[in-house]
């Protein structure tokens, strides 16, 4: 299976039935992020530490996987200058349209996170990555990738998934019940039996992929990143947020 072929059609369709991470800004955050006045997020909730960006006016950011009209606009009214990168052409179409709507420079790119091929070495200040590497099977490239076209002193903002979330049943967790099932590292392609893939296939489901920690942390280590900053969120309506964190974010820097 081609898997970003997949996962682009996938997320179309997420953008047509309104996922919330499809749903573009309103106006009034275009305007209070010009002001100076502004939040975005990398997992369900927490704002990201405004000490963990750069000064932003002029500085070249990377929003990775990264559509949706969200996080993109509200860089640029805050000064940056932003290129954001997807898979799927309709997430893209949102931060157009919101750049039209409201005055705002941004280019937009189409491809696929673990090649940026298109970009030369040392082009980004700061790379914005919200909760999306578990669409690809593979998480390596993507934190090497990031670790080229980052400046020297560049800082990479990424969220991810506790992997003990796909440890669990997923039927039996959306009744509250937490069973486990399957091990990690985790993937829709092999730990499901056929016809459990086949079902999240005919609902039009993304396929995803559950990443261990010594991957999505200490793969960045490796790629040469040094770790600068760690939290935590919880996703509310997910049965393992009352026991621990459902997401994890990490401040990393290129020296």
């Amino acid at each position: 299976m081609d898997i970003r072929a997949y996962n682009r059609r996938a997320w179309d369709r997420h953008v047509e039935q309104g996922n919330p991470w499809t749903l573009p800004v309103g106006p009034e955050a275009i305007a209070a992020a010009r002001q100076g006045q502004w939040d975005i997020i990398l997992t369900p909730t927490k704002p990201i530490p405004k000490d963990w960006f750069p000064d932003l006016r002029g500085a070249d950011v990377l929003c990775l996987a990264g559509g949706g009209g969200q996080q993109g606009p509200i860089l640029a009214a805050a000064g940056a200058t932003v290129t954001v990168f997807d898979n799927s052409p309709r997430q893209l179409a949102q931060d157009r349209m919101v750049a039209n709507r409201d005055g705002l420079i941004l280019q937009t790119v189409e491809g696929d996170m673990r090649d940026l091929s298109q970009f030369a070495d040392a082009s980004f200040d700061l790379i914005v990555h919200p909760c999306s590497n578990m669409y690809v099977p593979d998480v390596q490239p993507v934190w090497v990738e990031a670790y080229r076209v980052l400046r020297p002193g560049g800082a990479l903002l990424a969220g991810f998934l506790n992997p003990v979330l796909y440890t669990f049943d997923q039927q039996l967790a959306e009744s509250g019940v937490l069973q486990v099932k399957y091990a990690l590292p985790y993937s829709d392609l092999t730990s499901l039996s056929e016809a459990e893939r086949q079902q999240y296939i005919d609902e039009g489901d993304a396929l995803e992929f559950g990443h261990t920690l010594a991957a999505q942390i200490g793969g960045q280590l490796a790629a040469g990143f040094l770790l600068a900053g760690f939290y935590e969120d919880r996703r509310s309506g997910v049965s393992l947020a009352r026991y621990m964190p459902t997401h994890l974010a990490t401040r990393a820097l290129k020296p």
